[in-house]
Formats: C-alpha cells, sequence, structure tokens
C-alpha cells in the first residue's frame, strides 16, 4: 500500500484531473458527492455550483460542455497538463461507458466538439484510444478476481498505476479516476457490469471506439493513424470468435459462441473498413486487404456483410493472382529439358558462396498468383488436388526421361522415417512429398507391367528404372514400407491380372540389399504381415520355351528363389511362410555355380563364351551370391597374368613395373543384367585394383570399370578425386595413379559428370593439379593432359561458372585455359543465355579476374561475334605484341648468343645444364624464338637433340610462354620479310618446314597448344594460312587414321581385346620422354579434339567458310570421338546463325551421326537442296512441334479429358503405339540407356535440342520460321478440330462464351489483315488422333511446345516473335473496330485472357489468348539474360488507346515479375513500362478512343501495387511486407504521367510519409522524415 501511495504521489501535482473528472460527471450525470477538500480552490462558483450540483439533478445541455471546458481550461495555466488530463480520462470513459448508450452517446459528442475547437488532436488521440482499448481487452480477456466482467477493472491500467482499494478511497491522494468520483451510484454499475459477460463487455468497447474512429475519419488523418486502424480492424475481426483467456474449465468444453452483439460491433468494423478503403478519399488501397489474414478466418460468421467483403477480397484478389500467374489454361507443367535458375535473394558481390537454389521444376501459385516452393509447401499439397496431379506428373515424366540425379537430389524430400533427428531445416528448393515420390514410382510400375504384359520388348526401361529406384530408396526418399503397402494395395485392387511376370520381385530384390531396407523389415512391428505381401509378387515362369531361353527369362524364372534366400538369411522367423518350392529352386543355383567352378577352376569363368542360359543363371547368381560372382569377375582380368613393362632409352630408374596382360572387356550385355548391388562391389574392387594394385591394369579392366558407371548412372557415380582420396589421402601421388584417372575422366566420364552436374566441381580439382606442377620442371605430360581435361570440361560447361570458387585474386588456369574460358563465355551467352540474376552481377569481375594475368587481346573479327557484354569488356584492352616484339629486340642479341652455344651442331652437351642454371627466365621464353631465328628455313642446321633436353627440362608453363612468344615473333618476322621483298609463299614454306621440324620431325612442342596460339593471332593475314597447312600435313593425317583405326567412338559396344599403342607413339618425345607409365586412351590426336573446333570458328569469323568446310570434311572422322558433338552443333548453328552457307551448314550436320539422330522425315529435303530458299509448310513445323509434345512435355494425367476414341489418356498419358505414330521424329523402339544418349544427356534433351538443330539450319530466315509458328498458334484449335472431329464440330462452344465474345472457332475471329494461313496445314493425316490427346489437351501443349522451342533459339527469332505477335494482337478484328464499347471490349478480353479455361473447354480459345499463351510459354523458359528484351512486345504495341489494350499489355507482362523481383534494373524498368503505358490510355494529355474512368482499371491499380510488395519482399508477399524505397520513388516520379483521378489510386506507392501509408510505416523513411511522421 505505501508504494502504491508513493506512486501516486506525483499525480498530486495534477489537480486539473480532478476538475476534469468532475466535469464528464455532471455531464454523464454520474455527479456522486464530493469532500470539499478535494475541490480545487481556483474553481469558478458557477462551475463549482454545477459540479456540487444535488444528487438527482438533470445533466446540463450538451450544448453548455464546450462553455464549461473552456472556462475549465482558463483556470489552468498549463494546457499541456489539462490536455494530457482531459485525453486519460476520456480513454477511461469511453473503456467505462461503452455499453451505456447515452453516456457513450455524451462522450462522442465530447470528443467531437474538442477536436473540432482543436483541444485534441484526432491522430494523438486515436492512437492513443487504441492502445487503450487494447490494454482492456488484455486485461478484460484475463478477468479480475472481484469483477471478472467489469469494465472497471481495465481503468487503472489505462489512467494510472495500479491502486488498492484503500488507496482509492483516500482523500488524500488523487487518483486520476475513482469509481467514487466517476459515479455516485459506482457500486450499482460495477454490479450492473458484472452481470454482463465478458464477450458483450467487449463488442461494446469495440463498437463505441468504431464509432469514435468514424468521426475521426470524416477528418483529414495521417497515414500512419490509418494504418494503425486498420491493423486493429483486421485483428478484431480475424480473431472475433477468440475465446478470452480466463474463462472457466467448464467453458473449455465448449466452443466459445459470441452473443448476439458481437454481430452490431462487427458492422461497425466493417464501417470503418471501407471507410478506409473508399476510393473517393483512398485512405488506405484496397490491396491491403488482398494480403491481409481477413480472408482466411477459420470460422467465418453467419453474416451477410461479413460475407460480402470477404467476396469482394476474393474476387479482386483473383485478379490480382490472375495477372501473376501464366496464361496457359491451366495446363502448364516445365520440362526438364531446359536448366534455369532462381535466386531467393539479391546478393552483394562478396566472393562468398550463394544461398540461392536452382529455379524449381516445379511450383505452386499462392493465394495472390506467386510462385511457391519449399519442403512445408510440398508437404502441406492435399492429394488429389490440382497441385497433387501437376506434380505426379512433372515426376511420372521425369521417371520416364531420367534427368540427372542432382536433380532429384534438390526436389525430393527425405522420407520422415529415414530423416536424421538432427536436420530439422527445411529444404527451400524441394517441392515433391515422399508421398507424390511414392506414388509416382508406383505409377510407373505398372505402367512397365502393363507394357510387358503386352509383349512389348521394354527390358532397357525396366534396367533405368531400376537404377532410379535403387537410387531414390538409398537415398531414402522412398518409404520402403510405404511402397510396398501401396503396390500391393494397387496390385490387389487393381486387375489381378496385371502381375504376369517377376520383374518386381526382380525391381525388389535390387534394393533389398540398401542398409535402410534392411534395417526397416527387421524393426518392422508387422515384419510378417510385410513380407507376405513381398513374396506375393512371386510368379512362376511356367511356360519357358526351353528353344527360346532369354537371359532376362532365366533371371525372372529364379529371382523368386533368390529373393527368398535373402529374406530367409536375415528373418530366420518366418521360415513357415516361405514357399518350399522356391527354397529347393536355390539349390539349382548353388548347383549350377559348383558344375561352373568344376569345369573351368578357380572359379574362372569364360566370359567370352556365355551362352544365353549360362548369362542368365550368372545374373541370377548375382542376386544370390554376390560375392562368388565378384570374384569371378575380377579373376578373369587377374587370370590372365602380369608382363614387365620394356624400359625406355631415356628412363634411368632399375624400378619393375608390371601390368597386367590384356583380355576381353565385359560387355555391356553382361553387365546390365547384374544386380546393382554386385556392381557397387565391383566397382569397388576394381577401384581398388586400378588404383591402389601393385600391377598396372589392363586396358580391359579399366573399360569395365567404366561401363559400370555407365550403365547405372544414378546408382554407381562417384566424384572420383574425393571418393578417392577418402580411401587413400595420398594415391594421387602414387605413380600412375593421377594419369590414369585424368585419362578415363577426359577420354571416358566427361559426359556423365556432365550428366550429374559435377563439371565444375571437378574442374575446380583438375585446376588444382594444374597450379602445382605448371611451374614444376619436366611434369609435362601430366600438366599437358590436365590442361587438355580442363579444356573439354571449360567447353563442355554450357551456364555461368567462377574459374575459382571465389571472386578473389588471379585464376589458377593457364593462359590457354583463360583464353578458352573467354570463348566459352562467349559461346554460352550468346547461345543460351546469361541464366541467374547473379552471374549477370559476377561476369563483370569475373572477366577482370581472368584477363588481369592474361596479355591477350583478340581480333576485331571474332569481337565481332562475341555477345556485347564480353566484346565491350575486351574492346578497350591493349594490344601488347607491340611490347612483346619490343622487349624480343631487346633480348635478341643475348639470346641468339645463348642459342647459338647450346644449339649449334658441335654444341657441348653439358652446356644444357649450364644454360637451364644461369640462364634468365625473361630470356628462356625466346628459347624457341631463338631457334626459329637460327634455324633460317633450315631446321636441321640446329642441334635438335639440345633443344629437346632442355625444353622437356623446362616447367610446363615456361614451354606454354615459349610457344606463345614464338609464334609472335615468326609473324612479326614474316612481315618484316615481306617488306624487304621476299615472296610470301617461300617464307610460309620455311614456317611449315620449320613448324614440322619442331613437331614431327623431333616431337619437342605439344601440337594442340601451338595450333591454338596460331589461331589466336588470327588477326594476322599468314596465321590461320599455316593452321591449314599444318592440319594439311601428311604426317597429321596419318597419325589422325591410326588412332581412328585402333579406337572406337563407341567405345563401350567395342568387346575386343583393346590394343595398347606405346607411350613413345601415342605421345611423342617431348611428353613421353622419361615416363615409363603406358597409356590407356591417350594420343596426340586425341588431344586435338578440343581444338579443332576452336579453329572452325576462328575460320569462320574471318570469312573463311570454304577452309572451315574442308577443315570439317578432313576431321570429321575424328570428331566422331568428340564426346560434346552434338552440343558442338548445336552451338555452332546457334552462334554463327544467319553467317554460314547452307554448305557449310550440311558439312557442321556431317559432324554427327545422322542415322541415329531423330531429325524429322521431311527435313533431309529441305536441307538437301542447295537452291533452297523457301520456307517449309506449316506441317513440317506442326509435326515438329508435336514430337515435342510427344517426347518432351510431361503426359496429361489420366483425370484429364479426352475427346477421341479409347483411353489416350491413361495413367501416363498416350499408349505405346500412339505415341510411336503420332510423331515425325524417328524414335526407336524403348527407352535408350544413358551411355546411347550421352550428349545431351536425356532423350527429353536430345529432342529438344535436335528440334533447334532444324530450325538453325533450315535456309528460311528467322521472321519466316516465327510466322509459321506463329500462325499455327493462331489457328491451332479450329485446325485440330477441322482434323479431329470435322468440320462440323467448329460449332461446338459457339453459344457457350460470353454474348460479345467473339469465338476461336469461328473463321471471322482468327482473321487478321494479312492471315493467308489455311487450317489444312494437317492434310488428310488424322493429327488430333495421332497425338492421343482431345482437341483442347493438344492445342495448349502445342503452345507450350512452340514456347519452349523458340526460348531455345538465338535472340534473332525473339525479336522476330515479339514483331509477329504484336502484329496479330494489333490486327485483331474487335481491337480495330472502332464502333465497339467500352464493355464490349473488357467482355471480350476477359474471355480471352482472364479465365482461360473457357476457352479451353469449349474450344472457342481467342487468337489473342494463344498468343498470349505462347508468350508466357516463352517467358517462363528464357534464361535472365533475354528477358530484357521482352519489353519490345509492348514497344511494338505503343501507343495504346484503349482500356482493352491495356489490359493485354499488363495479362502479357505480368507473369515476368516473379522473375523479375530478383532483378532490380529489370525490375524497375519493367515497372516504369507499366505506368507508361497506362499513361499511354490514362495519361494526362491521353485521349483514348473510348473514355474510361479510373475505377476500370481497379485490378491494375490492385497488381502495381503487389508488384511493388513483391518486388520488396524478395517473394511472396507477407502481411508485413514492405515496399523498397526506390521502387517508391519510381513510382512517384512515373505516377505524375497519369490523370489525377488515376494518380489518387495510386498515391500511396509515394515516399511522402504524410500522404503515404507505406512511406509512413517504412522504417528507412521515418528515419529520413521524423519531424513529417511526428503526430
Amino acid at each position: 500500500m505505501e508504494a502504491n501511495h508513493r506512486s501516486s504521489r506525483p499525480l498530486q501535482l495534477h489537480p486539473a484531473r480532478v476538475a476534469v473528472v468532475d466535469l464528464f460527471n455532471l455531464y454523464l450525470g454520474r455527479n456522486g458527492r464530493q469532500r470539499s477538500e478535494d475541490r480545487s480552490p481556483e474553481a469558478s462558483n458557477k462551475l463549482q455550483k454545477r459540479v456540487t450540483a444535488p444528487h438527482g439533478e438533470l445533466p446540463p445541455r450538451d450544448e453548455q460542455f464546450i462553455l464549461d471546458f473552456e472556462q475549465l481550461q482558463g483556470q489552468f495555466p498549463d494546457p499541456e497538463q489539462l490536455r494530457t488530463a482531459t485525453e486519460t480520462v476520456i480513454m477511461s470513459l469511453v473503456v467505462q461507458c461503452s455499453s451505456h448508450a447515452p453516456q457513450s452517446e455524451f462522450l462522442l459528442f465530447a470528443i467531437r466538439s474538442l477536436c473540432s475547437i482543436g483541444y485534441l488532436k484526432w491522430d494523438t488521440f486515436l492512437l492513443s484510444l487504441l492502445s487503450a482499448v487494447s490494454a482492456a481487452e488484455a486485461t478484460l480477456a484475463q478477468g479480475t478476481p472481484a469483477t471478472p466482467a467489469s469494465p472497471l477493472a481495465t481503468i487503472h491500467g489505462v489512467s494510472s498505476p495500479a491502486q488498492s482499494a484503500t488507496d482509492q478511497s483516500a482523500g488524500a491522494t488523487l487518483s486520476p479516476v475513482k469509481p467514487s468520483e466517476l459515479s455516485g451510484s459506482g457500486h450499482q454499475s460495477i454490479t450492473r457490469s458484472g452481470q454482463m459477460t465478458r464477450g458483450t463487455a467487449m463488442g461494446s468497447l469495440r463498437q463505441f471506439s468504431c464509432k469514435i474512429i468514424l468521426a475521426g475519419l470524416e477528418f483529414n488523418l495521417k497515414p500512419i493513424t490509418h494504418a494503425e486502424i486498420l491493423s486493429q480492424m483486421l485483428n478484431w475481426l480475424v480473431n472475433w470468435d477468440q475465446k478470452p483467456v480466463g474463462s472457466d474449465d467448464s467453458d473449455g468444453k465448449k466452443v466459445w459462441k459470441p452473443e448476439r452483439p458481437v454481430h452490431e460491433w462487427m458492422h461497425t468494423c466493417l464501417d470503418v473498413i471501407w471507410r478506409l478503403v473508399d476510393e473517393d478519399k483512398c485512405r488506405i488501397p484496397f490491396y491491403e486487404l488482398l494480403r491481409s489474414n481477413l480472408q482466411f478466418m477459420d470460422n467465418i460468421p453467419d453474416d451477410e456483410a461479413m460475407f460480402g467483403i470477404i467476396l469482394e477480397i476474393h474476387r479482386r484478389r483473383d485478379m490480382v493472382a490472375m495477372h501473376m500467374q501464366m496464361l496457359d489454361q491451366h495446363l502448364h507443367c516445365p520440362t526438364f529439358a531446359t536448366h534455369r535458375f532462381m535466386s531467393q535473394s539479391y546478393p552483394s558481390i562478396t566472393g562468398e558462396s550463394l544461398a540461392n537454389v536452382r529455379y524449381s521444376p516445379i511450383t505452386y501459385p499462392s493465394v495472390l498468383g506467386e510462385p511457391l516452393h519449399g519442403e512445408d509447401l510440398a508437404t502441406s499439397i492435399p492429394k488429389g488436388s490440382l497441385d497433387w496431379e501437376r506434380a505426379l506428373r512433372c515426376l511420372r515424366h521425369a521417371l520416364r526421361t531420367t534427368p540427372s540425379p542432382d536433380w532429384w537430389r534438390r526436389v525430393l524430400l527425405v522420407a520422415p522415417c529415414y530423416k536424421p533427428q538432427a536436420t530439422q531445416a527445411s529444404t527451400p528448393g524441394a517441392v515433391f512429398s515422399p508421398e507424390m515420390i511414392c506414388e509416382a514410382v508406383v505409377d510407373r510400375t505398372m505402367e512397365l507391367l502393363k507394357i510387358t504384359n503386352s509383349e512389348t520388348q521394354c527390358w532397357q526401361e525396366w534396367l533405368i528404372f531400376a537404377d532410379i529406384f535403387f537410387f531414390l530408396m538409398k537415398s531414402g526418399c522412398i518409404d520402403f514400407l510405404d511402397f510396398i503397402n501401396k503396390i500391393a494395395s494397387r496390385v490387389t485392387k487393381g486387375d489381378q491380372q496385371i502381375l504376369r511376370s517377376n520383374h518386381v520381385t526382380w525391381l525388389l530384390a535390387q534394393i533389398i540389399r540398401i542398409e535402410i531396407v534392411m534395417s526397416t523389415l527387421s524393426s518392422d512391428p508387422k515384419k510378417v504381415e510385410t513380407t507376405k505381401k513381398i513374396i506375393s509378387f512371386h510368379k512362376e515362369e511356367k511356360n519357358i520355351d526351353p528353344n527360346n531361353v532369354s537371359p532376362q527369362s532365366i533371371l525372372l524364372d529364379f529371382i523368386s528363389s533368390s529373393q527368398t534366400l535373402r529374406i530367409w538369411s536375415f528373418n530366420s522367423s518366418i521360415r513357415e511362410y516361405l514357399n518350399n518350392d522356391q527354397l529347393q529352386k536355390g539349390k539349382q543355383i548353388d548347383e549350377w555355380w559348383k558344375q561352373v567352378i568344376k569345369v573351368s577352376g578357380d572359379r574362372m569363368m569364360d566370359f567370352t563364351s556365355l551362352d544365353d542360359r549360362s548369362m542368365g543363371m550368372f545374373w541370377v547368381l548375382s542376386f544370390t551370391m554376390a560375392q562368388p560372382a565378384c570374384e569371378a569377375v575380377m579373376s578373369w582380368f587377374t587370370s590372365a597374368g602380369v608382363t614387365d613393362i620394356s624400359q625406355g632409352s631415356n628412363v634411368q630408374s632399375n624400378d619393375r613395373m608390371m601390368m597386367m596382360r590384356e583380355t576381353f572387356p565385359l560387355s555391356m550385355t553382361l553387365l546390365s543384367g547384374l544386380s546393382i548391388n554386385l556392381c557397387l562391389k565391383l566397382a569397388f574392387q576394381l577401384e581398388e585394383t586400378i588404383f591402389l594394385g601393385q600391377a598396372i591394369p589392363s586396358i580391359a579392366m579399366v573399360e569395365t570399370y567404366v561401363r559400370l558407371l555407365l550403365i547405372a548412372p544414378h546408382s554407381l557415380f562417384r566424384p572420383h578425386f574425393t571418393t578417392l582420396t577418402q580411401r587413400s589421402p595420398s594415391i594421387l601421388s602414387k605413380n600412375g595413379v593421377s594419369l590414369l584417372l585424368l585419362e578415363i575422366l577426359n577420354y571416358r566420364l566427361l559426359p556423365l559428370y556432365r550428366y550429374h552436374g559435377k563439371s565444375k566441381a571437378l574442374m575446380y580439382d583438375v585446376t588444382k593439379i594444374i597450379s602445382m606442377i605448371k611451374g614444376k620442371r619436366g611434369e609435362h605430360r601430366l600438366f599437358r593432359l590436365a590442361e587438355n581435361l580442363c579444356m573439354n570440361l571449360i567447353l563442355s560447361i554450357r551456364d555461368f561458372f567462377l574459374v575459382k570458387k571465389e571472386i578473389k585474386g588471379p585464376t589458377d588456369f593457364t593462359e590457354t585455359l583463360n583464353r578458352i574460358t573467354i570463348i566459352s563465355l562467349a559461346i554460352t551467352i550468346k547461345t543460351r543465355g546469361v541464366a541467374e540474376v547473379e552471374h549477370t552481377l559476377y561476369l563483370q569481375p569475373l572477366l577482370e579476374q581472368i584477363m588481369a594475368t592474361s596479355q591477350h587481346t583478340w581480333s576485331q573479327k571474332t569481337l565481332r561475334y562475341f555477345p556485347p557484354t564480353i566484346r565491350e569488356f575486351l574492346m578497350g584492352r591493349m594490344d601488347k605484341r607491340g611490347h612483346t616484339i619490343q622487349a624480343w629486340q631487346q633480348a635478341e642479341s643475348t639470346v641468339i648468343n645463348q642459342c647459338t652455344q647450346l644449339l649449334s651442331p658441335s654444341a657441348d652437351p653439358t652446356y644444357v645444364t649450364t644454360y637451364l642454371s644461369h640462364s634468365f627466365p625473361q630470356h628462356r621464353q625466346y628459347l624457341c624464338a631463338g631457334a626459329w631465328m637460327l634455324m633460317n628455313g633450315q631446321p636441321e642446321s640446329i642441334n635438335s637433340t639440345n633443344l629437346g633436353r632442355v625444353l622437356r627440362e623446362l616447367s610446363p608453363e615456361e614451354v606454354t610462354s615459349n610457344i606463345y612468344t614464338m609464334v609472335d615473333v615468326l609473324l612479326h618476322h614474316i612481315q618484316i620479310e615481306l617488306q624487304h621483298g621476299h615472296p610470301a609463299q617461300d617464307l610460309l614454306s620455311k614456317a611449315i618446314a620449320n613448324f614440322s621440324f619442331f613437331i614431327w620431325t623431333h616431337e619437342l612442342l605439344p601440337l594442340d597448344i601451338l595450333l591454338l596460339a596460331l589461331i589466336d593471332r588470327d588477326d594476322d593475314p599468314y596465321a590461320l594460312r599455316i593452321v591449314i597447312n599444318l592440319l594439311d600435313k601428311p604426317e597429321l593425317q596419318q597419325r589422325i587414321r591410326v588412332f581412328c583405326t585402333n579406337h572406337s567412338s563407341e567405345h563401350w559396344a567395342h568387346n575386343q581385346p583393346p590394343k595398347r599403342v606405346e607411350l613413345q607413339k601415342a605421345l611423342g618425345n617431348h611428353l613421353s620422354w622419361k615416363d615409363r607409365y603406358p597409356t590407356f586412351f591417350d594420343d596426340i590426336a586425341a588431344r586435338l579434339i578440343p581444338v579443332i573446333p576452336l579453329i572452325v570458328y576462328r575460320l569462320i569469323e574471318n570469312d573463311g567458310t570454304d577452309i572451315a568446310d574442308r577443315v570439317l570434311s578432313s576431321y570429321t572422322q575424328l570428331l566422331a570421338f568428340h564426346p560434346l558433338r552434338f552440343s558442338f552443333v548445336r552451338d555452332t548453328l546457334a552462334y554463327f546463325y544467319g553467317h554460314l552457307p547452307n554448305k557449310l551448314v550440311l558439312r557442321i550436320l556431317k559432324v554427327l551421326d545422322l542415322s541415329k539422330i531423330s531429325f524429322s522425315e521431311s527435313f533431309p529435303q529441305y536441307m538437301g537442296s542447295s537452291n533452297s530458299v523457301g520456307c517449309p509448310p506449316q506441317e513440317y513445323f506442326a509435326n515438329l512441334l508435336l514430337g515435342l509434345v510427344n517426347n518432351v512435355i510431361p503426359s496429361l494425367n489420366s483425370k484429364a479429358k479426352s475427346d477421341s476414341t479409347g483411353d489416350p489418356c491413361s495413367n501416363f498419358g498416350r499408349p505405346a503405339a500412339n505415341r510411336s505414330q503420332a510423331t515425325s521424329i524417328n524414335c526407336s523402339d524403348g527407352q535408350k540407356a544413358f551411355y546411347q544418349n550421352q550428349d545431351p544427356g536425356t532423350y527429353t534433351q536430345l529432342v529438344l535440342e535436335t528440334a533447334a538443330i532444324e530450325i538453325l539450319s533450315l535456309p528460311a530466315s528467322a521472321s519466316q520460321v516465327v510466322a509459321s509458328l506463329v500462325q499455327i498458334v493462331v489457328h491451332i484449335q479450329p485446325t485440330l478440330i477441322q482434323s479431329g472431329n470435322g468440320l462440323q464440330s467448329m460449332s461446338h462452344g459457339q453459344n457457350s462464351g460470353l454474348p460479345t465474345s467473339p469465338s476461336g472457332g469461328s473463321p471471322e475471329s482468327m482473321n487478321t489483315s494479312r492471315s493467308t494461313t489455311s487450317t489444312t496445314w494437317v492434310n488428310a493425316n488424322n493429327f488430333v488422333s495421332k497425338s492421343g490427346y482431345s482437341c483442347q489437351q493438344l492445342s495448349c501443349l502445342m503452345i507450350q511446345a512452340c514456347g519452349l522451342l523458340l526460348a531455345q533459339l538465338p535472340p534473332e527469332f525473339h525479336m522476330q516473335l515479339y514483331s509477329e505477335a504484336s502484329r496479330i494482337i494489333k490486327d485483331c478484328w474487335w481491337l480495330v473496330d472502332s464502333k465497339k464499347s467500352l464493355k464490349e471490349l473488357d467482355s471480350a478480353v476477359g474471355y480471352a485472357l482472364l479465365d482461360s479455361t473457357w476457352a479451353s473447354q469449349d474450344n472457342t480459345s481467342t487468337a489473342i489468348g494463344n498468343i498470349v499463351a505462347l508468350l508466357h510459354s516463352f517467358f517462363s523458359n528464357l534464361p535472365h539474360e533475354w528477358l530484357e528484351s521482352t519489353h519490345t512486345i509492348i514497344k511494338h504495341l505503343r501507343p495504346l488507346n484503349s482500356v482493352a489494350m491495356l489490359r493485354i499489355a499488363f495479362r502479357i507482362m505480368g507473369p515476368l515479375l516473379p522473375r523479375l523481383a530478383f532483378a532490380r534494373p529489370l525490375f524497375m524498368k519493367t515497372l516504369a513500362l507499366l505506368f507508361n503505358v497506362m499513361a499511354d490510355v490514362f495519361g494526362k494529355n491521353s485521349q483514348p478512343a473510348v473514355h474510361a474512368e479510373a475505377s476500370d482499371i481497379r485490378d491494375l491499380i490492385d497488381f502495381l501495387h503487389h508488384a511493388v510488395m513483391y518486388e520488396g519482399q524478395g517473394g511472396p508477399v507477407q502481411n508485413t511486407s514492405k515496399p523498397r524505397v526506390e521502387s517508391l520513388t519510381l513510382c512517384g516520379k512515373v505516377m505524375e504521367l497519369l490523370r489525377p483521378d488515376v494518380q489518387h489510386l495510386l498515391s500511396h506507392l509515394k515516399t511522402d510519409p504524410n500522404s503515404s501509408i507505406y512511406a509512413a510505416t517504412h522504417p528507412k523513411l521515418v528515419v529520413q522524415n521524423p519531424t513529417q511522421t511526428n503526430l
């Protein structure tokens, strides 16, 4: 009590408070008798009489209140003191009197009156009121022991420190508000309040507060006040049914049901909200309701007014969401044919690792249309929903097309039962839950069973599926028990006849030994039931034809027995449930194996002479007894014995080196049927022998190891540097291991690493080797092999990459690799664009890092083909060749003197040591140049032995420097000699003779580096001539022929004993000098594989297309060994598009094995005629798109409608027969294994990029191609209707659309002023029935396929698309018809663009709808860099002259904003563009064809708010999201172009805190403008 007494003493300094209380009590009719000592002695007699009037006297008239208050005001010298006391008292009275109608009416009158005379400020008062009411509600909700429902319990919490009852009754201590002061009948009031329910009390308080707020809203309040009011109103409404905290336990058992008055306050609250969002005042943008939680109320009250506002929110929200989503008729699903990225943040250039995740293969639209993905979202998708079906469609497609394991890891979640407890962090990029992938795997299994039962040969499909299934199960993405239950249920509830073979048993046998599977089975409480289900899949092969036995049939016949034995081995307690016949049958396997051992001895089988039965039995053995099978394979390689390696004349070592004798490698056919468990054991054992064994392995052993990795790319892949160093940290220092590993990687596994997305990681590992040995003397062989591998890696990476993991310090690349990196980046950016936002930021510092250590400058002819971003950076570089020549001239006399002593025929051999020890590095780099000068066209005149010794003893880096310097010196020397009158031909002949001396006669220099040095000086007229002469040399041609004869481009299919080429013959003297370790696949000819394409590029850049044609013709046989030749062809055609003659295009195509590429049937005829300049008919392009629909785009699921006969849209879309007939692409039967399609990696990518190659190869121009494709899209629905259902079907759906909306099915609606295309491009072919889709489905998919295809083509096609699309839109008849009213145009646009399901369901899509759908499909597949050109189409459409055109422009650009939100400069440009096109119609000076009101574009106004918020949040908008200041600044500037009424609706998108709620609540702007927001 003493403490409370002390805390209230300061209040004695405020006697005004008592007077204010008395005055309000008087007017409220609550005037209790007070002691005279409590009165203020300064009060006037008149006022005192009123205040102390006898009890029961009527209160004075309300109009007198202001006069009395002004008298009271004059009695106190400190007006702020009185103002504070008045506000505090009013707050308390609001809480007390809210349920008393007359008293609350007076209080509202008093508040209005005091605010009208400026005594109270509405802004500060309302904010204080909201705070007071919140505090009162909190106290009321908690309750008090005495009167838990009484509003009086909250008084002290609002007005003053809490006081005890004793303090309140003490006359000496003046409480701000005492119960005795506020009411003469206080006890009765408390009693009456105590009888009120808490809900009623709270409702009365809220209702009265809303009335006060409504009164305040009649005045101009500050935005911050509006924002706080809206927040409080929404909070009340969202939590309207929240149960009070202090309710009794008995009440907790009941559902909280507020009493009737709650609806009264809700109505008043809704009145406040409607007043706030009223467009006349625009106190708050209506968009704020769209991102509020009001629409997500769990328990919407049964109230018409409440339902009305939620309905309006949903209606306007759906319009915003529509603008954000692609117009693809709800069938959009990304493919796996292109790799894109999506950032989650906007990083700074710090060199740190990026935290972004790759672009998800599927996104789920939020309520506001933003694309969402992530673990939490994936697990919340309800089964059977549209999003669930889209996810399964995506997964089914993936299981057929086998994307990279890296893709699977990014998008799948670990099943909860396998997820470590410590790992609870969510996976941001994951979009598929374990339930989804489990269902999709079951679906794929059932599909393969159906195909198998149809007697279609699909063993390869089963093998590929088993590889993925093993990978997914081992990764923990599939719950094993869930899978068993689901597939057993499908077999039981479905067609019993579907399980006719043992394929499911075989599939389970592949994974039965995985650790998590065994652990799950052993710990399963229902293990007996689970085992019964597993056994239920066993099927006896009763009708095996002994005359037609295949290895597969043998395997499937015995697999049940093998699995039964396995189950028994780790769970003997279930013996009684196992089939005794199967256990007995297992003995046959053992007996067969014993017989094999008896015949062959030492468990060694002859794998070259296996018949089908023996192969099948060995497959069975791999499932039953993996260890003996593994030992048999290893014995096959070791039984041939070993042999000594002969010691070369240059080798001084006496160490004995043993090498295994060659034998036959195991065939892919044999390896394919082995269990994955055995393959894992075998790969491990082979690695042990190959890399850690005492003897050098045979080529056959290495080839078999490679084949294992290729045959099961998902299950067996391992990053070799990491795996091997983990097994033995010093393994790479072991003699020959690094060489062998680099050979395997360079000549066998490059495509596999690219498939796994591990090329960059491998490049970093190889770069470490290069950086360690580039300055080490004599390490030429290892260095050149690592450098060649790095060249291949750099040229194979077709997305942005960092040359180091951090952009700090110089690169670890050599000069050669730096130059090739620039070329690779140029090709990537020009042919594929920059994929990510971050990449555009990192490009400039990356180029600076690369060029920091490079002295090279590219010729103007090369630069003109570079993309602008790289060309502009390199244009300003100084050509250092002048300095090089000057430095050479200064050192020439010294160098010549040293070379004379070193290279004269009679030179002392010991001078080599002297030269190496005492010469300066700056002089050693001119050694080759000095030798060149001494030759003077007579290379035999110098001492080649000494020169060779010195070059071999130099470091690889010094040899490279020598080559580049020599090339510059000799080219300069030729120019000098020409000036002296020497014939050019003689000079060239001498140069060629000298090079022959260096390369062929004595093999002193690496040919590949020399050729690269020469082509990099292509601005010299003789450099390329020398290159061509070198390529034409008989010595090189002979070396190429020998290499191609001794090696096979399809190495996996070559089953004969390999022939090992002698080290010196394979690599030459320079690389093989002191080395004894033999080669496996390496060869000088193979080193040229990455070089020849670069030579071709340089010839084309220098207009030497005929010579390029000749080089390709000569080296086509060598390029067959190019690991990525398909990508080379595609990129060459794209990089030089528009600059290649038809003859050269044909030659480039012949680099491919045309018989194995799925070109269209009619493609050769358009390429065959040299005089062909026309464009193929539309039927050609339509068939091309149909091929993409059937092979690239995910199939529709079974729930999609189909107008065609039969069931073409079964679980996985089209049946196999229809699919094979539907496309003109020559698909081989069945699915190809990875090793048959290593480049580009998947069949999906192959089909897509083949289509791109076809278009890039056609003699038709880009404009002709695009015009044909666009016309197909524009006319797709009526054409398909005519083809699929006959002309009479065109009338279908004509009357189902809006009365004023044109039908896409009528010729008139599709007609444009320039359209001359007939709708018979499918001729007599039953185009729709071939596809297996309905007309509606096929039209949607064809549009999507067209957008996907165009996105693969160079920007020249994009510009043509924008031009053609804008022409189609502008020429649409209902847009050019000036007689159309605004309502009719809005109706037509709505039909075409707002809800595309109308048009897609009744086959009446409009031309504009199809074009916009095409653009959206196109946009969704573009890399980030190419999105910058998307503004072009809007520029073509401007100036806009109607609201209809404005809506079309917004509809086109809207779905781009989620991608642009991470690219701020591009987002700002797009936002400014949208404001500018709005100004075309709603500008201050615009004159549209039909006048429109600002209210007509409410949806566009909402969308602009949403776009700004989305970019500010950097993702899906939250109710706490803030816009970026830069965006508000831009909006504030560009909206000045708009009419005042439109500006009014956008007024909050500004940086002025006095007019914008966003500015008033933005932390940065509040800090910048503290005085403006001070209330």
